[in-house]
C-alpha cells in the first residue's frame, strides 16, 4: 500500500469515527505514520476536496489543525456545493473526480456518468481552441448540474 493510501485511509477512518468531521494536525499524524508533514498535506489537498464532497477548514499556529468535514447534504445541496466548487476552469481530471462523486453518490448513474464523461473529454471539446476548452468544460459541468436538480 502506498503510503499516500494509507494516509487517506487513516483520515477516512477519522471522519468515520468522528460522525464526518475530523480535526487532523499534520505533525501528529505524520509522528503516527512516519513520514513528512507535507505528505499528509498532499493527501488532503490531493483527495479530500470540494469536488469529492468535503469542506476543508484550517487554523494555523502552534495548536493549529486541519478540519475535514465529509459533507451531508441533501441532493440539491449537494450539487449547489459542487456548483459553488466549480471555478472559471475545469480539467478534465478535475471532471471525471465531480462525475465519479456523483455517481458514488447515487445522484446520477453509470450511464449517465459515461455520457457526461464524453460530453467533456478532451476529443469533444478538441474544437474548442486550447485556452478555453477548461472554461467551456466548467460551464458544461454547471449546466449539467443544475438540470439535475429538482
Amino acid at each position: 500500500m502506498l503510503i499516500s493510501d494509507y494516509i487517506a485511509t487513516i483520515i477516512e477512518e477519522m471522519l468515520s469515527e468522528g460522525g464526518g468531521v475530523t480535526e487532523v494536525r499534520r505533525n501528529d499524524l505524520a509522528s503516527r505514520i512516519g513520514c513528512v508533514p507535507s505528505q499528509i498535506n498532499y493527501v488532503i489537498t490531493s483527495r479530500f476536496t470540494p469536488e469529492r464532497g468535503y469542506i476543508i477548514e484550517s487554523r494555523r499556529g502552534g495548536g493549529g489543525y486541519i478540519r475535514i468535514i465529509k459533507a451531508q447534504m441533501t441532493k440539491d445541496q449537494y450539487l449547489m456545493h459542487f456548483f459553488h466548487a466549480i471555478s472559471e476552469g475545469l480539467d478534465e481530471k478535475n471532471a471525471s473526480a465531480f462525475i465519479l462523486n456523483l455517481f458514488e453518490r447515487g445522484i446520477i448513474d453509470e450511464r449517465e456518468a459515461l455520457i457526461i464523461r464524453s460530453a467533456l473529454c478532451g476529443s469533444s471539446l478538441e474544437k474548442i481552441h486550447p485556452a478555453q476548452r477548461n472554461i467551456v468544460r466548467a460551464d458544461i459541468m454547471r449546466h449539467i448540474i443544475m438540470s439535475l436538480m429538482n
